[in-house]
């Protein structure tokens, strides 16, 4: 009986599908290999959070592992998988060096999550109050994370605004891409309650995201006030994992700004409010939220960050508006207006089905990395410039990490012989 394909990922957290998107997204990752009848490995360095997924009931191994240790990479040739992939950039730099050490025909896969260089360019310009341009995106943040797409055989992008980016602000060759959005069942839930059922306004949000917090700080300080004015009676249901204290206390059950904190069922919640509000002022990626909001039949209000990688055909499951008065009245008339919201919640239910059902992309995803995988020398012999960042790149990573080993187990024997 001949064995199944072993991938081992090396993630920078365990997931939390329920606590945020990039959990939400490295799941559906997990059990498109599953469904192709491979085997998981999941291993990080990180602690377990507290709202971590079962892996175990997928039939997905877990494995703690350490930084800057050598037992890794004897952990890993004794594994021999056919694939690891990397759970950010930043893994990648960790890991890639003794990846490529203990299992050198192992197709690697670096899954961005999201564009870490376009967030963080968005989020220097917007607190500096200007555009983004090419300086901003040509950040140290981006060469370290455009040579970690170099020196890995695919990179998964999630959104068709990145893959644009990546090919040509950044010369990335296509061969070395794959766009992967959300990949979801997109049998929608059924019977969902109607407009007449449902009440108040919701947003949630990861609150460790910057762009989150920042969301209900705007939410707070402006948007909510002029929607309040309009609908007194109105409440803004905000639920998402990890409230600070500075988040907590800005509960207010008098202005109808009540913080709930995590949603055990981000679902459950989202089926019975009216709205969805996200007003992100920057960001990158998909917004996990959104896509819950339109599988939900709820309309949304957001930015053009918000629904961007998201439309289709230029159409959108809610409103778009740019400030804060912008967003309130598009807020108050989706609520006031049953034949708005019923178009809206059409029109995003079309986006579900059309963009992001898993039936739509899984084959087209595993055939570019069955390809790749079946003629993987030619397709590392055809990427120089990433044989020449490995060569260079991981040479100084890899001593860097010996380094700190080396470091370590002299501090322990050290510490040793003291007790002794």
């Amino acid at each position: 009986m001949q064995q199944k394909p072993l991938l081992v990922v090396l993630g920078y957290v365990w997931p939390e599908p329920n606590s945020s998107a990039a959990g939400y997204r490295m799941l559906s990752l997990l059990q498109l290999f599953l469904q192709q009848g491979w085997q998981v490995i999941f291993a990080s360095v990180a602690e377990p959070g507290p709202h971590r997924y079962p892996l175990a009931e997928l039939g997905i191994s877990e494995q703690r592992i350490e930084l800057n240790d050598s037992s890794f990479e004897h952990w890993l040739s004794v594994q021999a998988p056919s694939a690891v992939m990397f759970d950010r950039f930043m893994l990648e730099e960790q890991f890639g060096w003794r990846v490529e050490q203990a299992c050198p025909q192992a197709l690697r896969i670096l899954d961005m999550e999201d564009c870490h260089a376009l967030r963080d360019a968005r989020q220097r310009c917007f607190n500096a109050d200007k555009a983004v341009d090419a300086q901003a995106l040509n950040s140290e943040l981006a060469l370290r994370e455009i040579a970690a797409i170099y020196r890995c055989d695919l990179t998964l992008v999630i959104s068709d605004y990145e893959m644009q980016l990546l090919q040509q602000h950044y010369q990335v060759p296509a061969a070395l891409l794959c766009y992967c959005p959300f990949l979801i069942d997109a049998n929608l839930a059924s019977p969902l309650p109607d407009y007449t059922t449902r009440r108040d306004f919701i947003a949630i949000g990861n609150f460790r995201h910057a762009p989150n917090w920042h969301s209900v700080l705007w939410l707070k300080q402006q948007i909510w006030p002029l929607i309040r004015q309009q609908l007194p009676q109105a409440e803004l249901h905000i639920y998402g994992a990890y409230p600070p204290p500075k988040a907590t206390a800005l509960h207010n059950a008098r202005e109808g700004f009540l913080l709930k904190g995590w949603a055990e069922d981000a679902l459950v919640v989202m089926q019975q409010a009216r709205v969805c509000l996200a007003p992100l002022a920057f960001g990158a990626g998909l917004k996990g939220k959104l896509l819950d909001a339109m599988r939900c039949g709820t309309p949304n209000v957001t930015t053009d960050t918000g629904a961007e990688g998201m439309t289709l055909n230029g159409e959108w499951g809610g409103l778009i508006a740019k400030d804060s008065q912008g967003i309130a009245e598009a807020a108050v008339a989706i609520y006031q207006q049953p034949e708005l919201w019923q178009r809206l919640q059409i029109t995003g239910f079309k986006i579900v089905q059309e963009k992001f059902a898993q039936t739509q992309h899984s084959a087209r995803i595993w055939m570019q990395l069955s390809q790749i995988q079946q003629a993987l020398d030619n397709h590392r012999q055809a990427n120089f410039t990433g044989l020449m960042l490995r060569h260079h790149a991981y040479r100084s990573t890899k001593f860097m990490g010996q380094w700190i080993e080396a470091k370590t187990r002299l501090a322990e024997q050290s510490s040793q012989t003291r007790v002794d």
